[in-house]
């Protein structure tokens, strides 16, 4: 059986809800139906200007959701607009998010104020607070288990509302571990937490997809289940 759709956070109805060629009627064009989240997509994408793990957080959904649903949605805009067809938004599983659900919380391995990057073995997060694509409050949390996938990290940062892990290499483990608990991992940052922080919120911070695969007491290691 086909899990369900989960509903997608956009911000609003836009401004125009059809769009035509000039000087045909719209009985004799064909109509290509773009829906709300498809449009929520191409705005946080192509508009704003936002890397696609960025995007997927303000949407609520995963990155490869987003990915999927902004391809769709070019390639219907871009049907409509090569083939002189009619366009119509309408439709989708969406809930209309006010500015109070796109705030998020995101967390970043810390070590003397960097970016640590030894994931698994790092003693602390700096917590961050992304509001209208800002960074409004900080604090530390400490991890003195540490953070690899074995350890209770993912879900004690979830549970204080964290939607996002800056790091700079993490195992395949972990990685897992924290997207099973709702936190998207973004890897190869590095550099002082709070420029991480900010240049995230802004969306010039993208996944570089970089594991780790050392074998250090503590470290969070890709061979690791």
């Amino acid at each position: 059986m086909p899990r369900p759709v989960s509903e997608r956070l956009v911000r609003g109805w836009p401004r125009s809800r059809a769009f035509k060629p000039a000087g045909i009627p719209l009985r004799e064009l064909e109509t290509v139906t773009l829906t709300l989240d498809e449009l929520e997509s191409v705005r946080l994408a192509d508009l704003e200007g936002l890397y696609q793990e960025a995007a997927a957080v303000r949407m609520g959904v995963s990155r490869q959701t987003f990915g999927r649903i902004v391809d769709t949605a070019r390639r219907k805009i871009a049907d409509a607009l090569v083939n002189g067809k009619a366009m119509e938004i309408d439709g989708g599983i969406v809930q209309m998010a006010d500015t109070e659900l796109n705030e998020y919380r995101i967390a970043v391995p810390t070590r003397n104020g960097m970016v640590d990057p030894h994931f698994g073995s790092c003693k602390g997060f700096t917590l961050f607070d992304v509001k209208d694509k800002a960074v409004v409050k900080e604090e530390f949390f400490p991890a003195p288990e540490g953070a690899g996938c074995k350890s209770a990290a993912a879900s004690t940062l979830a549970k204080a509302g964290v939607r996002v892990m800056l790091a700079g290499g993490m195992g395949e483990g972990a990685v897992r571990v924290m997207a099973s608990f709702g936190i998207t991992p973004v890897r190869g940052v590095s550099g002082p937490v709070r420029a991480a922080a900010e240049a995230w919120a802004a969306g010039r911070l993208s996944d570089s997809g970089e594991v780790c695969s050392h074998d250090h007491e503590g470290h969070d290691c890709a061979h690791h289940s």
